[in-house]
């Protein structure tokens, strides 16, 4: 099944806009890292599934929409870069999922490529700007880790309650009726 493009567009824009009021207002433990990263109630779902509905190319440009959305209105960064690697590149990465589509379990597999991509660019971004003050190699390596470990600690969170929701014999039936929904 291929929805029509108003439908689409509907269907996207709707959950960015979802996915961006759970990001920015329903935050768990926004405190607790005071370096930027939040759990927050499954924001990062909302937009693998526009993936999961469209495919790769639309669930892509969802992604990086919410990224920039996210930016503009809670901004955190540093250095200059993370601007580009924490918010379109490491929010786009969700758009991943896309690729999973047409699979079986392709919500959940499309997520967990998806979150994996977030991670990679927040860590990157992290490494990027730790190592910049660090001179020398042992703590570049240190502040490496740390970077993983820091953006492991947030992520890793609201994926596994994400991945445990999911994984719920009603949740999963009713993602496959929200999908036929939107393409239908």
């Amino acid at each position: 099944m291929k929805a029509n493009k108003t439908k689409m567009i509907v269907f996207s824009g709707t959950a960015v806009a979802l996915a961006t009021v759970t990001a920015t207002y329903l935050q768990l433990g926004r405190f607790i890292w005071p370096n930027g990263g939040e759990i927050t109630l499954f924001s990062m779902m909302i937009i693998c599934m526009v993936g999961y509905w469209y495919g790769p190319s639309v669930g892509l440009a969802s992604a990086v929409t919410f990224g920039v959305l996210r930016f503009i209105l809670q901004p955190f960064f540093v250095h200059p870069l993370q601007v580009l690697l924490d918010y379109p590149l490491a929010f786009g990465a969700l758009g991943i999922s896309g690729f999973f589509s047409n699979k079986k379990n392709g919500l959940l597999l499309g997520y967990i490529a998806g979150v994996l991509g977030r991670l990679f660019f927040s860590s990157l971004s992290g490494v990027i700007f730790y190592t910049t003050y660090v001179p020398d190699v042992k703590e570049n390596l240190i502040a490496i880790w740390g970077s993983i470990f820091y953006n492991i600690s947030y992520i890793a969170v609201e994926s596994i309650l994400t991945i445990i929701l999911l994984c719920i014999p009603p949740v999963k039936n009713a993602m496959a009726e929200v999908k036929k929904l939107a393409l239908s």
